[in-house]
């Protein structure tokens, strides 16, 4: 099975980097050339000129962008070349819509879609630990598990195509909450004067213990905020969550106010922080 990959930032990378340790991966292919050209070189693979000349010989690619705009532009970009029976993976996290579109574009040259966003961070992509939630045909699942398997720990399959990228915004919505959770519990405990390295560790280990405070509560209180997941890549995300929560009329007011005080926090050039950077705002002075 021939493994190409579409992205190489801070998730692709190594992603990409776990697919190279099975075999699979032969050709990637990143805006930056160099960037694909360096990585080729140390994992003994090719690095593609184009999307559409990567996509000429590959049984699977596989796409981690940005935005919904770049999942697009690099979906037309491979029907070009694409062969019929190719099954196109966008890890991307994007609106469940623009996986619909993507599906419908790659139908017509005859291969297949699933939209498999990931959840658990740079540190979860490097150890190939990642949890992916996948929508798209059952047998095209089938087929390319052992390329998944060599990125996520957790694959499960959600349903019809955007199910996967519907099940991602809950996890955004959720991370949100427990953003703002975890941040306010910190500044209050702080304004008690209590030894937060114990408060973290005691809570940690009861009903309210979590990944984010477990993972991020020590550098939140000694001021350090490397991504992680960086907060400009969230407050995309949580966009997107509220214009696929207006189109089903739910209210979601914890994205609300998250939105705000990351808008705030990007206006001080904090964007490029990780998300825990939110105890800015709410640390006492």
């Amino acid at each position: 099975m021939k493994v190409g990959m579409i992205g190489l930032g801070a998730m692709g990378e190594h992603m990409a980097r776990n697919v190279a340790k099975s075999g699979l991966l032969v050709s990637v292919w990143n805006r930056t050339i160099d960037k694909a050209q360096n990585l080729a070189n140390e994992l003994n693979i090719d690095y593609a000129q184009s999307p559409s000349l990567l996509a000429v010989q590959m049984d699977v690619i596989l796409i981690c962008v940005s935005a919904d705009a770049d999942v697009l532009e690099m979906i037309n970009a491979i029907t070009e070349s694409i062969r019929p029976g190719t099954v196109v993976i966008d890890l991307s996290t994007v609106s469940n819509s623009t996986a619909q579109t993507a599906a419908r574009i790659l139908k017509s040259r005859q291969a297949g879609f699933l939209d498999a966003p990931v959840s658990g961070g740079v540190e979860g992509a490097k150890k190939g630990t990642l949890a992916m939630m996948v929508g798209g045909n059952a047998s095209d699942l089938e087929r390319v598990q052992p390329v998944l398997q060599t990125m996520a720990s957790r694959i499960v399959h959600m349903g019809a195509i955007g199910a996967g990228q519907s099940t991602k915004a809950v996890n955004q919505i959720m991370a949100a909450g427990i953003n703002q959770a975890v941040s306010e519990a910190l500044a209050f405990g702080l304004a008690q004067g209590l030894p937060m390295d114990s408060v973290i560790a005691v809570i940690a280990g009861g009903a309210a213990g979590n990944w984010f405070l477990q993972h991020r509560g020590p550098t939140m209180i000694q001021g350090h905020f490397q991504p992680g997941f960086k907060l400009a890549l969230h407050n995309k995300d949580l966009k997107i969550c509220k214009a696929m929560a207006e189109n089903s009329g739910i209210p979601i007011p914890i994205v609300d106010m998250t939105l705000n005080d990351y808008q705030a926090l990007m206006a001080q050039g904090y964007g490029d922080e990780d998300i825990s950077t939110l105890f800015r705002l709410k640390r006492p002075e």
